[in-house]
């Protein structure tokens, strides 16, 4: 048992913190290119996607090594899930199940920042079960026709190229979906305005409708009916390195907070000298180490080829729920501070909400861990 960072990975990681710990923090939808260009000069639009369509390569490990020092540079969480969400929901999919053609085309523009990729699945009756996704996928000779509305796609307003799922089989169940890649502008596409949202508010979302949408056979990914398998498929890189990003987020606020704790003074001495705020912060480091052990254990077996389910489902719950949990006790340590949109601490508590429920809420990864038991 090893547990020293390759080191390709601590090159990433070193090299990814050092490059964004001085950018700056929005917290509003933001439709400007120079920080998403910078990402893409970082080389962290394409770290899992190959080479030889303009990616880095990287395998699981030290992919979530790179997000993870992203995660802990970039203090504008909102940019950190737009570029992972563009990569991991968007891009992987194409990567791994597209078309030879597809690929050639898409890939490298998603790599090298002139697009932007963004994933719809979500739909007002069909989040945690996929299987109640309504768009649907009639095919016409050699094309489909999509027709349908989703919801929460993230990087929406600003998306050059969406994966869409939809139903090619109304009787198949999640054998019945399918996934389509589908360029701005194809007519029947209508990408709607972007919504106000409690955190990740840099990273714009937004609905889309389909109306007869035609899509050319050969921009389907996989198989017919391989829809839920392809979403699965992203979601390995999702739950896993997407996550390792609030890793990063994590450790930066706990450093904050040992700051704080170190120079805060009440009653004639340090706060952290209080026993109760110690041992808070001591389980806020506990919390994270736990956290960090189990995702990069996932990331291991994944590059072993391994399925590693319940690992994941471990991995994304412990990840997610200390994310919250830090975030909440930091308001809590800061006080009045800590709820002033100035000082940047309940920013990082409302960019940690959404975690324990994208990429499958907490109790979705409950049942993971509790099949893995057979349960």
């Amino acid at each position: 048992m090893e547990f020293t960072w390759p080191t390709e990975a601590a090159d990433a990681f070193a090299r990814v913190v050092a490059s964004t710990e001085n950018w700056p923090v929005a917290d509003e939808n933001l439709s400007g290119r120079e920080l998403w260009d910078a990402c893409a000069e970082l080389g962290l639009l394409g770290l899992s996607v190959p080479q030889e369509y303009g990616g880095q390569g990287h395998g699981f490990v030290t992919t979530a090594r790179a997000a993870e020092g992203f995660g802990l540079g970039c203090r504008d969480f909102g940019l950190v899930f737009s570029v992972l969400a563009h990569l991991f929901a968007c891009a992987m999919p194409i990567a791994e199940f597209a078309g030879p053609a597809v690929r050639r085309r898409v890939l490298p523009e998603l790599c090298s920042g002139r697009w932007r990729g963004a994933n719809a699945i979500t739909e007002d009756s069909a989040g945690s079960d996929a299987t109640a996704v309504r768009a649907s996928a009639v095919r016409e000779g050699d094309a489909y026709l999509l027709n349908g509305a989703k919801t929460f796609v993230s990087n929406g307003p600003g998306a050059d190229v969406f994966v869409i799922y939809a139903r090619t089989d109304d009787t198949a169940g999640h054998l019945g979906l399918s996934a389509f890649v589908v360029e701005r502008g194809t007519p029947g596409l209508q990408v709607g305005e972007a919504f106000e949202k409690t955190g990740l508010r840099s990273c714009p979302a937004s609905g889309l409708t389909l109306r007869d949408c035609r899509v050319p056979a050969g921009a389907r990914l996989g198989r017919e009916g391989q829809g839920a398998a392809i979403f699965q498929a992203a979601m390995r890189w999702e739950r896993t390195c997407l996550f390792a990003a609030y890793l990063g987020q994590m450790t930066r606020v706990v450093d904050r907070c040992v700051q704080q704790a170190r120079s805060r003074r009440q009653f004639g001495r340090r706060i952290g000298a209080n026993q109760a705020v110690s041992h808070r912060l001591a389980r806020l480091q506990l919390g994270v180490e736990a956290a960090r052990l189990l995702l990069y254990r996932a990331c291991w077996l994944l590059d072993r080829g391994e399925p590693a389910t319940s690992e994941i489902a471990m991995a994304k719950l412990a990840v997610s729920e200390s994310a919250v949990e830090t975030s909440l006790a930091a308001v809590h340590l800061f006080g009045g501070a800590g709820v002033r949109v100035d000082d940047g601490i309940e920013l990082e508590l409302r960019n940690a909400l959404p975690s324990t429920i994208f990429s499958g809420t907490s109790e979705m990864q409950l049942e993971q861990i509790a099949a893995g038991m057979r349960l």
